[in-house]
């Protein structure tokens, strides 16, 4: 499957709480086997936010971090200064030729990255 757009941490969040001024285009989406573990390791989640997430997470494709990713984090831990998690997160979005969907920063100066923020509710 060709991925289309990588979905950050932060717009899987949003998604969830209904906070997106619009519903996502429909396409193809990832998220990174990072986004993965920082969405089920929130501290107090409850069942049901548990459940929503691992059900919107089974449909989607993960990612893993394959020599392509490791290599594109670690140059862009030494050229932009992200942190660890953001570095494969955006790594995985360039990998795959994909937009990145997220309102984090941090992404912003990043040239090869397709980014494209998220328009939420007023």
């Amino acid at each position: 499957m060709e991925v289309k757009a990588v979905l950050d941490t932060n717009a899987v969040i949003y998604l969830h709480k209904g906070l997106l001024a619009e519903n996502l285009p429909v396409g193809e989406y990832a998220i990174s086997v990072i986004t993965e573990m920082e969405l089920l390791s929130f501290a107090g989640l409850t069942e049901d936010q548990r459940m929503w997430l691992q059900c919107f997470i089974d449909d989607l494709d993960i990612i893993g971090i394959d020599s392509d990713v490791k290599q594109r984090a670690i140059q862009l831990r030494l050229q932009q200064r992200l942190k660890l998690p953001d570095a494969i997160i955006a790594a995985t979005a360039i990998s795959r030729n994909a937009v990145l969907l997220s309102n984090d920063q941090e992404f912003g100066g990043i040239p090869e990255l397709d980014l494209r923020k998220l328009v939420l509710r007023g």
